[in-house]
């Protein structure tokens, strides 16, 4: 089988609630259903409170993650994050630690079901976890959507019973009195002190790690500037307020002793308010979202870490082999070496024990990967482009690097050794095997380079393309941009200068200098080369002070005319433009100018683009194939056919569907951008963009 290029991307398959079962599963594990009792007995009735500042202390994390997934959604999550900025020897002792902890982890998840199997049946625990494990496998290899298929049907189960757990357990205490059991089980409060509070809350806090595990499969969600932080924030909101309420209750209904020793305290605690229901009813339910929870948890961890061994591969770092995506779209490989690593550490290994230790190290790489989102805006990259961008900048991410440092202070000198000996292993591994295969710095040299020393130029290349890949935001006037655009078609011009002295005049009709000034700004910026983006296609683009919005001008030469590119571009390359996209953006928002660039990248990278172009009939048709017909079309307003209606009236009184918007009005060879008072009459031509849907439905009832 011949390796795939690296540039081989997965499947868009996830969508909101996929990111948000994938987050939500994999938290509600052994810190639900496990954890309480064993937090108790170092904290008392506080462990409620425990829970709570644990939750509030890993948003730093999940809103840096947040903003790296956003401006980078690329498959490793934290590994591909910290390689591009602190450089490929953090990324590799990132890579390396966080999978085996997402994979001891999850090992952990799938012997831990047996806790609650055995309230009713006696099975060999790890017999069945290495089935299961090899189920898990094979549905990864299947693809994502059949993984994220699995994961939502058991995000279902669990939130439902854990939600009637909740409601149950809240009528229960007032069925009983709050006062009377907040003397009775609540109180001494904080019987261990302070100390034995923050101590357990380090012990609890791993209870949330599974939130960022969604970050690794970033490159499979759809709109992932919407999709990641809102579904990682829904997450975090459902498990803090499920864990606070759920070991409230817990603490309410057990006698305290009862609690401490307890291995499968929701069970016993469920017992206790669910003896309506017919024997053994409660128990069943409880059951079934017990294992509901370690299911998902395993199937989660299995299909976030095997993307690290695909990232990885991909930059060069482990063997070439792990970067394969199989016949069904999925990384075969490295789903394979993910899911033999649980086995081995199902049957070798006190997978408790160890898993405890990995959380250690997972708490390095919050620390790390809220000092990645320092370096990459103090890089100031100008393709660094978050969708979603952290608060409270840099105080959130500050906190967020002492945090870690002080929970695993509390963790003990062996989860500090593991994570020591694991960030050793990384080291030597980078030394012996990925040192020489690599050449990239990372962000971090961007910085530097504001000091006196050099920067990553393939860094920023490397963000453009995955801004080409994002697209606009739902908010970048894209559509709106193209339909007031000017377009000209020039066959008698024979090199770009005179191109631009044709051009300039168009932009001064929409910016607030004269056509000299324009020629000159596009004649002095443009002067090393044009940008070519495609055989036959090239992107002359500057930044403009004192304009408000961004401007284009389309222009045709259909015999084509020679260009210089930029140095460094491809020498193999069509040297003959016969498409121009002329942007000015404004300089005080250079995002928006990338995201403008890359949107008219990514079209004129389409392998039909230039045909059609060279096809299209005019500058209407021409405007039509940059930003496709499902966005854009034209209604002619005439006697006799379906836009009649329309002669006379206003345009806020015509008949648009919702979701489209009127950009250009087209009357006696002239555009004018039209307002709501704007009369229509015979012979106009409106230019509508809009959603897909909606424009659909302007066909239908236009006829166009």
């Amino acid at each position: 089988m011949p390796l795939l290029n690296k540039s081989k991307r997965l499947k868009k398959e996830l969508g909101l609630f996929d990111v948000y079962a994938i987050s939500t599963g994999a938290m509600f594990s052994s810190g639900f259903f496990l954890l309480p009792g064993l937090a108790a007995a170092q904290s008392g009735p506080s462990v409620i409170l425990a829970y709570l500042i644990a939750g509030v202390l890993i948003i730093p994390a999940m809103a840096s993650m947040a903003e790296l997934s956003t401006a980078m959604p690329r498959a490793g999550g934290a590994y591909y994050f910290l390689d591009r900025s602190l450089g490929p020897l953090i990324g590799t002792v990132g890579g390396i630690g966080t999978f085996l902890a997402l994979a001891l982890k999850s090992a952990f998840a799938l012997v831990g079901m047996g806790a609650y199997l055995a309230i009713f049946i006696q099975i060999p625990i790890k017999p069945l976890a290495v089935t299961l494990t090899i189920v898990f496998l094979v549905i990864n290899v299947v693809g994502a959507k059949e993984t994220s298929t699995l994961q939502r049907v058991l995000v279902i189960v669990l939130i439902s019973v854990l939600a009637f757990f909740v409601v149950q357990g809240l009528f229960e205490i007032f069925s009983i009195g709050v006062g009377e059991l907040a003397d009775s089980q609540l109180s001494p409060f904080m019987p261990f002190g302070v100390k034995g509070l923050f101590a357990t809350v380090g012990m609890v806090f791993v209870s949330y790690a599974g939130l960022t595990k969604v970050a690794s499969v970033s490159e499979e969600v759809r709109n992932p500037d919407r999709n990641l932080p809102l579904g990682m924030g829904l997450s975090l909101l459902t498990a803090t307020f499920i864990y606070v309420v759920g070991v409230y209750i817990m603490v309410s209904v057990l006698n305290a002793d009862e609690l401490r020793a307890d291995l499968t305290p929701v069970a016993t605690a469920g017992e206790q308010f669910f003896d309506w229901l017919p024997a053994p009813g409660g128990l069943i339910l409880i059951v079934v979202a017990a294992i509901a929870a370690f299911a998902s948890t395993g199937n989660a961890g299995l299909m976030s870490a095997s993307r690290y061994p695909l990232a990885m591969s991909r930059d060069r770092l482990l063997p070439d082999r792990f970067k394969v995506l199989g016949r069904f779209g999925t990384p075969t490989a490295a789903i394979i070496l993910t899911a033999a690593l649980m086995i081995v550490c199902i049957l070798a290994l006190d997978v408790a024990g160890i898993a405890k230790l990995a959380s250690a190290f997972q708490l390095v790489i919050f620390m790390l990967v809220n000092v990645a989102v320092i370096v990459m805006r103090e890089s100031r990259i100008a393709s660094y482009v978050p969708g979603y961008t952290s608060p409270f900048y840099p105080w959130m991410q500050l906190a967020g690097v002492i945090t870690p440092f002080f929970l695993i202070a509390l963790m003990g000198w062996m989860a500090i050794l593991f994570t020591v000996g694991v960030t050793a292993v990384s080291v030597v591994w980078y030394i012996k095997y990925a040192r020489n295969r690599v050449s990239r710095d990372g962000a971090i040299y961007h910085w530097f380079e504001r000091l006196g020393t050099h920067r990553d130029e393939g860094l920023d290349t490397e963000l453009r393309g995955i801004l080409k890949e994002k697209g606009p935001r739902a908010e970048d006037p894209f559509e709106e941009l193209v339909a007031r655009a000017g377009v000209l078609d020039l066959d008698d011009v024979k090199e770009f200068g005179d191109i631009v002295t044709r051009v300039a005049p168009l932009f001064e009709r929409c910016l607030p200098m004269d056509a000299e000034a324009v020629r000159l700004e596009f004649a002095e910026r443009t002067g090393t080369g044009v940008t070519p983006v495609a055989p036959g296609i090239a992107l002359p683009h500057i930044l403009l002070e004192g304009i408000d919005r961004p401007e284009l001008v389309l222009v045709r030469v259909q015999a084509g005319v020679p260009i210089d590119s930029h140095p460094g571009a491809d020498e193999d390359a069509e040297n003959v433009a016969r498409a121009f996209f002329f942007l000015v953006s404004p300089k005080e928002d250079p995002g928006l100018h990338l995201r403008m660039l890359a949107q008219i990248a990514g079209r004129a990278d389409e392998d039909d683009f230039l045909d059609e172009w060279l096809d299209a009939a005019d500058a209407s048709e021409l405007k039509q194939v940059v930003v496709h017909d499902k966005h854009f079309m034209r209604i002619h307003i005439e006697p006799g056919g379906p836009s009649e209606s329309m002669i006379g009236r206003s345009l806020r009184e015509a008949d648009i569907p919702d979701k489209c918007l009127v950009a250009v009005v087209n009357r006696n060879g002239s555009s004018m951008i039209p307002s709501g008072s704007t009369v229509l009459q015979q012979g106009d031509v409106l230019t509508v963009i809009g959603e897909e849907d909606a424009i659909e439905d302007a066909r239908r009832m236009y006829d166009a």
